[in-house]
């Protein structure tokens, strides 16, 4: 089944924000540190989107219906999409707590044993997100991705909160304690803006990055023949998977099964630059006006060779 390769690291990562969520709490128990408080309720958020992305990437793994021909895949946008708004939820809410303790300061104990029990805690995160971003990268998932990052900025949050506590041990300033939770709130935020940019950007069929097309444009170019072209190339994701179409200009004389010959070592060529990708060639004949101006597409790819030629 597709995706099923990508459960166990979700589940890794629902059990660490299960057992880290109870462990940061117990720390924010002994403490009273806001600093904490934020920590754990960023454990919250870490569960809530662990469980969104299981969710999430059992949709996509059900196969292509009468209603979506493409696949589920895109649900991994909205799942990414989702996580981004529960960070700003949770980064708005660490901020009232901070504010709060400003107003009314309270004082902090036992601060030895809830900065260790943070820090293990983060040790956990840690190892969980190291797992996720190297299998999401492996796999072009978006939703291993975000939540590997989610944690990984959980980590960083963890280590600033520490050492925070540390300095409100050596020098009294237990005002620092709210700040540095200000100041996780705002990186949070940071974190949120990334992961809605992202998501949006999936949901609007953004392009495949220069690299990828630049790879796929030279394998069509190193496979096309004299008297062939192509223009009009398009690319898209949705999750893991990518998609690709263009035009293949060729000589209106060609039988259909040399056209269809030359198509298919195209989309081989662009396939072994790009495993994985799913191409769509459309063929027209080269002699034909109507074929230099059947995509909107045209005056971009125009303008962009003009570009490039410019610059050398």
């Amino acid at each position: 089944m597709r995706y099923s390769h990508l459960r166990f690291p979700i589940l890794l990562s629902i059990l660490a924000a299960v057992v880290t969520l109870a462990m940061k709490s117990g720390a924010y128990w002994l403490t009273g540190s806001v600093g904490l408080l934020s920590d754990a309720m960023e454990s919250v958020v870490n569960l809530m989107a662990a469980l969104t992305a299981f969710f999430s990437l059992w949709f996509a793994s059900r196969p292509v219906d009468e209603s979506h021909t493409y696949g589920h895949e895109k649900i991994e946008y909205f799942s990414s999409g989702l996580e981004g708004t529960l960070i700003v939820v949770a980064a708005f809410s660490i901020g009232y707590y901070a504010v709060r303790r400003l107003i009314h300061p309270e004082r902090l104990e036992a601060l030895g044993l809830g900065t260790a029990i943070a820090l293990a805690a983060s040790g956990v995160n840690f190892a969980v997100a190291c797992v996720l971003l190297r299998v999401g990268r492996k796999h072009r998932s978006i939703v291993l991705e975000a939540d590997g990052q989610h944690l990984m900025t959980d980590v960083w949050t963890s280590v600033a909160v520490v050492a925070g506590l540390a300095l409100v041990t050596v020098t009294g300033w237990e005002v620092l304690d709210p700040v540095i939770a200000l100041l996780v709130a705002a990186n949070i935020l940071w974190m949120a803006w990334g992961l809605l940019r992202r998501s949006f950007d999936g949901l609007m069929d953004h392009a495949l990055p220069a690299e990828e097309q630049a790879l796929m444009r030279a394998a069509i170019e190193k496979t096309l023949v004299a008297g062939v072209t192509y223009h009009a190339l398009r690319t898209r994701q949705a999750g893991a998977r990518r998609f690709a179409d263009f035009h293949l200009l060729v000589p209106g004389r060609w039988s259909v099964q040399k056209a269809h010959d030359l198509t298919g070592r195209v989309e081989e060529a662009v396939r072994n630059a790009l495993p994985g990708i799913e191409v769509q060639v459309h063929i027209e004949p080269i002699e034909e006006e109507a074929s230099w101006n059947d995509s909107d597409l045209l005056p971009l790819e125009k303008k962009d060779r003009q570009t490039l030629e410019q610059s050398r």
